[in-house]
């Protein structure tokens, strides 16, 4: 029987980047679900605070080369890869000089919030999906951490739902506590229309706020991980109300229960077909 393929896609992960409580769970999860017979693979943006030499990332020149379009502009996209030796894991860099080259992450010095992070963030979503296509592997589960990747379940659900890389793909989406209080730019829904898609998929986008982020990914994924004991009240009754498979908040040691909801919704697949 074939591996169950399972994608992560983060905006950290441990010890490459460690902010949050998500660079944990997405260094375990991983390894746990290769434990259990899983083939990984794991995309996350080359933030400039992640340092190259003791990390020892380089670069992918069959997978570099693209060019990724924002708001009519093309954005280079290099692809770097750094081995986990302990897990016998590669995870995979998105890099690009305007975006990604800074010291900081999401703000600047005076904690000062950054006015490309709309850009920064559909850059990361469409570049983790165009990096999958050209590395030829069809992930079987797409799960996304955090509202760095909120993009990706829309776009797979609408522009890749005929690719062949992601037509099959089941999207499992996160919730975290780690928001913003500002809002990215007015214009996000805007420009994060790409390919087969129009303004109509990005609407619920457009007020580009944290929550609406959670909201706009959770409704185009299969289903949801409560990651955190206090997400927004209305993030939660939206989670509620859509009635899709939902793995509350309790991180085992093994991550069975993830294994479990990865199992079901699978599973959903194989009685469409049926």
């Amino acid at each position: 029987m074939a591996k169950t393929k399972l994608l992560i896609v983060t905006h950290e992960m441990s010890p490459f980047l460690e902010l949050t409580k998500i660079s944990e769970i997405t260094r375990q999860l991983p390894q746990a679900m290769q434990d259990k017979g899983f083939e990984i693979r794991i995309l996350m943006p080359r933030f400039g605070n992640i340092n190259e030499r003791r990390n020892r990332l380089h670069e992918v020149i069959r997978l570099s080369g693209m060019n990724i379009i924002i708001d009519d502009n093309d954005n280079p996209l290099i692809i770097k890869v750094a081995s986990i030796p302990a897990a016998r894991m590669q995870v995979y860099f998105l890099d690009n000089e305007d975006y990604f080259q800074r010291k900081y992450v999401f703000r600047d010095k005076e904690e000062k919030f950054y006015a490309d992070n709309d850009e920064r963030t559909i850059f990361f979503c469409k570049g983790a999906l165009e990096t999958v296509k050209k590395l030829g592997w069809a992930p079987d589960i797409v799960h996304c951490h955090g509202w760095m990747t909120s993009l990706v379940p829309a776009y797979i659900k609408t522009s890749y739902k005929n690719d062949p890389t992601f037509k099959n793909a089941k999207v499992v989406y996160s919730i975290y506590e780690n928001c913003f209080t500002e809002k990215l730019h007015a214009d996000l829904h805007k420009k994060a229309v790409m390919n087969a898609m129009t303004l109509e998929d990005t609407k619920m986008f457009e007020n580009a706020d944290c929550n609406t982020l959670h909201i706009g990914a959770i409704t185009y994924s299969d289903a949801v991980v409560l990651a955190h004991d206090k997400i927004d009240a209305n993030v939660l009754k939206f989670v509620k109300d859509s009635n899709k498979p939902t793995l509350a908040f309790n991180l085992t040691e093994d991550f069975e229960n993830f294994y479990s909801l990865y199992e079901e919704i699978s599973d959903e697949e194989l009685v469409s077909i049926a």
